[in-house]
């Protein structure tokens, strides 16, 4: 594509924006979506928001390192996870965890991990496995409770 079309382009792109009548596919190809029906959950659009920006900006990476295909796959799979409606909390810590292994090295992406990090916290802690099924100590028969 010759540099003027490009630059055409972008410029009809910037009018439509200040006119506020984007297309679909224009703003899907901005990364964003219509709203139809109710409102989304804001943690959701954090997410997608903060995972949209690590896979641009890994994307535009020209080193290569060895987990960049894993670093790829995991971003792929939170972005399904954000399409999807409420994700799963123990999978988005997962994708963080091999995230923060497979580019945790490079320096230039981790402001954009430490956004994803933010991201997935704003869904909470999960549950831990196994202490949802344990019963809550009874104080009144503890052995260190006084005896009447």
């Amino acid at each position: 594509m010759p540099h003027g079309a490009r630059r055409a382009g972008w410029r009809l792109l910037a009018r439509a924006r200040r006119r506020g009548c984007l297309g679909r596919a224009a703003l899907r190809s901005l990364g964003h979506r219509p709203v139809t029906g109710g409102e989304e959950d804001p943690r959701v659009t954090e997410l997608r928001t903060a995972v949209s920006r690590l896979r641009r900006q890994l994307a535009a990476l020209r080193t290569d390192f060895p987990d960049r295909a894993t670093a790829e796959d995991e971003l792929a799979a939170l972005a399904a996870m954000t399409s999807g409606g409420s994700p799963e909390i123990p999978r988005l810590r997962g994708s963080l965890l091999l995230l923060a292994g497979a580019i945790g090295s490079m320096s230039a992406l981790s402001g954009a991990l430490r956004e994803v990090r933010a991201a997935v916290d704003l869904f909470g802690e999960p549950a831990r496995r196994g202490q949802e099924s344990l019963p809550r100590p009874d104080h009144s028969s503890d052995a260190n409770s006084p005896r009447s």
